[in-house]
């Protein structure tokens, strides 16, 4: 019986112990809920026994209480889930009334609509056609120049437009009068010279208030001469270089004259496009090319210089040039000695040596006790040694004006040649690639035909003035030699007579 009863004890503590065991574990699973368990130590059977039955207690009430905590959640869920539906029922009612104000809204909006269309009328029209105005002059004032003297049109002339544009706004009757008082001091500056300062874009970037002369909407000038407005950046800019002297001679007469005065002055109906085509186009310098084109560019001291003339327009420059200072020295000359030699001719009993007939009379002096062969042939001798100073150079300028036009079908021969290269690298379809080819050929022919007609009339002048003077010397030595030959007669048949 002893043994049976320590077996079935323990079995309990077995038992208890595993009791115990699991409720520890249990109770360490939730020591976060309750943080004050105490752990008792049990030494006998019966103080485990007490401690299973004292944690028995503890789990019932910890039980109990995590039951009332889910019961009050579940009441709460069910709260929120009950006011959830009541709020999806008003948000449903709500939806319906304002999808029917929606509907009522959009028939009264056409309603609206039709009724503002019906009472617009030929309004609209207008309208558009005021739109359409506003967005084309903004483009018109701000290429012209006479927004320099009233900034701010085209800004106000875009927002008007795009006032417009939309469908709620129309333009208010202010609006339009601004409008039209726009249009109208537009034509009215259109056709007025005004003088006022503004501010210029000089060549090294400085920005200089400077007093310009505004032409109608066609053209501003400075002192200088011509200025270019540059709409899109809305400032006056200097030109790289003037027009030719035939229109900036007009832009400076008209920045000096006073009011009132008439003078003539050359206006650009492009606004500007011709002008700036005009500064590019080749100066007579730089189409010859030459020393002088080079050099009045500031950028060749060579003695030939690249240009449309390229090296053989140098050449024949260069070669006209002396043929022209020889002939002007000849001239001279000439003019000189048939001077003198007029006065000589008048005054034959005084011979000079400054002059080819004074030397050409005092051979007769020298010779007077000759006889007349001999006498011609001394004369003869004395106007061969006058001739070469006569005539010297004369050959030159005939030769010179003979082989420029030469030169020039050369030039002309060397840019066609550049000119089929080009076609033949480049193709026929860019007229740039060929320009340069024929503007060689046409230069140089120009080039040669300048200079051998102006030496051609020279050298006719200077050969007529040497021969006329010549043919004075052969007249004056025949003349000579005939009162010679009568003299030595007369001589001869007195001591015959005796």
């Amino acid at each position: 019986m002893e043994r049976k009863h320590m077996n079935r004890t323990s079995g309990l503590a077995i038992v208890a112990l595993g009791g115990l065991l699991a409720g520890s574990a249990f109770a360490q699973e939730e020591l976060s809920v309750e943080d004050a368990l105490e752990v008792v130590e049990a030494n006998t059977l019966d103080d485990l026994l007490k401690n299973v039955e004292e944690r028995r207690v503890v789990e019932n009430q910890e039980n109990i209480r995590r039951e009332n905590e889910f019961r009050a959640q579940r009441d709460r869920q069910s709260q929120l889930l009950d006011q959830a539906k009541e709020d999806r029922r008003q948000e449903r009612l709500r939806g319906e009334r304002l999808d029917t104000q929606y509907r009522e809204n959009e028939r009264l909006i056409g309603e609206l609509q039709d009724q503002y269309n019906q009472r617009l009328g030929k309004l609209r029209e207008l309208f558009g056609v005021l739109q359409q105005v506003a967005g084309d002059t903004r483009s018109h004032f701000d290429e012209s120049v006479v927004s320099l003297q009233y900034p701010g049109r085209g800004e106000w002339l875009g927002e008007l437009a795009a006032k417009m544009g939309s469908a709620t706004q129309l333009a208010t009757i202010d609006e339009m009068e601004e409008l039209w008082e726009h249009l109208q001091r537009e034509a009215t500056e259109s056709g007025k010279v005004a003088r006022f300062t503004a501010p210029v874009d000089q060549h090294d970037g400085d920005q200089v208030d400077t007093e310009v002369v505004r032409v109608g909407s066609f053209a501003v000038i400075s002192e200088e001469g011509y200025l270019n407005y540059d709409w899109d950046l809305d400032r006056l800019v200097q030109l790289g270089r003037q027009p030719e002297a035939q229109f900036a001679n007009t832009a400076e007469n008209l920045f000096e004259a006073d009011p009132g005065d008439l003078v003539s002055f050359a206006v650009d109906p492009t606004r500007g496009s011709l002008t700036r085509l005009l500064i590019q186009r080749a100066t007579p310098a730089e189409m010859i090319g030459t020393p002088f084109g080079g050099i009045a560019a500031g950028h060749c001291y060579l003695p030939f210089c690249d240009g449309q003339g390229a090296y053989p327009g140098s050449v024949i420059i260069i070669v006209g040039i002396i043929g022209v200072l020889l002939a002007i020295e000849r001239l001279i000359t000439l003019t000189l000695v048939g001077g003198k030699v007029n006065r000589q001719r008048a005054q034959p009993e005084a011979p000079s040596e400054d002059n080819p007939l004074g030397r050409v009379i005092k051979v007769y002096d020298e010779n007077r006790e000759v006889d007349t062969e001999t006498l011609e042939l001394k004369l003869g001798e004395g106007i061969l040694a006058e001739m070469p100073a006569l005539t010297r150079n004369i050959a030159i300028i005939q030769v010179i004006s003979i082989v420029a036009p030469l030169m020039g079908l050369l030039g002309t021969v060397i840019g066609m040649i550049e000119t089929f290269q080009s076609i033949t690298l480049f193709g026929a379809g860019d007229p740039k690639t060929m320009a340069s080819g024929i503007s060689t050929a046409l230069m140089t022919t120009v080039l040669g035909l300048c200079v051998a007609i102006p030496t051609t009339l020279l050298h006719a002048i200077v050969n007529q003035r040497s021969r006329s003077i010549i043919h004075i010397l052969d007249e004056q030595s025949a003349g000579i030699v005939a009162q010679h030959a009568e003299e030595s007669g007369q001589a001869i048949s007195e001591p015959e007579q005796a």
